[in-house]
């Protein structure tokens, strides 16, 4: 156990991992990235959740994620990082590039005679559109949620019972009251045909999905790569087809080891230490 041959996969893209947060599950996350040899990696928004980042808490965990990342960039693996509404402070970067490593907003791609448009999907939430300030307190309060969520399965595990997601069942039970999802991904699709897209990948409402979608302009091939909070989901693309990955189906992933060191927080300075070394390479 803690051995296993990595996977190769020809892209891989993942969403709304929302480091920083105690909903964050970054050790599964860990284990998915070191079981995978991905040639492109895209990282679309909400990586780093920056409407909630505290210097307080970000667990060694949560670091140790960006220094996989760049691990891959080592190993010839090219990385895309598309920004969403929780990270959007990296936005003025969009266009950098160096090395292997580029920021942008969205991505375009050509896959076998294919047009694929790639971004994060909060152009479409109204809430983010004209009331960013409720987006805001509504993810505060989700955070919160989580937490609360933590505290009654640990009392159902003592018990003996399944364990829920409150935060899925109050976010199904509004979504579906006001065609929330549905109305996100046909925008999504229209939009995508209107420009000439075969395919449209988007994340941010945090529900995994492949579809087709009929629109007048014609059939657009719909995606989303889910969550790092609740479904644990990424999507792959191999021999010329997606599939959504799902790391609870993962058998492979799961028994890989996270020494223990990990699990302790870091302090002040450390974050920022380990942050900058992460982003200026010292001088050979």
């Amino acid at each position: 156990m803690g051995r296993s041959r990595k996977r190769d996969v020809d892209i891989v893209i993942i969403s709304d991992v929302h480091l920083g947060t105690y909903g964050c599950h970054a050790i599964e996350l860990l284990r998915y990235l070191k079981s995978i040899r991905p040639t492109h990696l895209i990282l679309n928004g909400d990586i780093i959740d920056m409407w909630q980042f505290s210097k307080h808490y970000w667990p060694t965990t949560h670091m140790q994620v960006i220094k996989e990342i760049t691990k891959l960039l080592t190993r010839n693996t090219q990385v895309t990082y598309l920004t969403g509404n929780h990270d959007e402070m990296l936005r003025k970067f969009a266009g950098l590039k160096t090395g292997g490593f580029h920021i942008d907003n969205k991505k375009r791609l050509l896959l076998h005679g294919k047009k694929v448009w790639i971004f994060h999907g909060d152009v479409f939430d109204i809430t983010m559109r004209h009331s960013k300030w409720l987006a805001k307190l509504g993810a505060t309060g989700y955070d919160t949620l989580i937490l609360l969520n933590a505290a009654v399965n640990s009392m159902l595990s003592m018990m003996g019972r399944e364990k829920i997601s409150l935060s899925k069942k109050v976010k199904d039970g509004v979504k579906k009251a006001v065609k929330f999802i549905n109305d996100f991904e046909t925008t999504a699709a229209e939009i995508a045909a209107d420009h000439g897209f075969h395919t449209v990948i988007c994340g941010h409402i945090h529900a995994p999905q492949i579809k087709k979608i009929k629109t007048s302009k014609g059939t657009v091939t719909y995606l989303n790569s889910g969550d790092w909070v609740e479904n644990l989901t990424a999507l792959e693309y191999n021999n010329k087809q997606w599939s959504i990955y799902d790391y609870r189906k993962d058998l492979n992933a799961q028994s890989l080891k996270i020494p223990k060191r990990f699990a302790r927080e870091l302090d002040e300075d450390e974050i920022f230490r380990d942050l900058v070394s992460q982003l200026i390479p010292e001088k050979k």
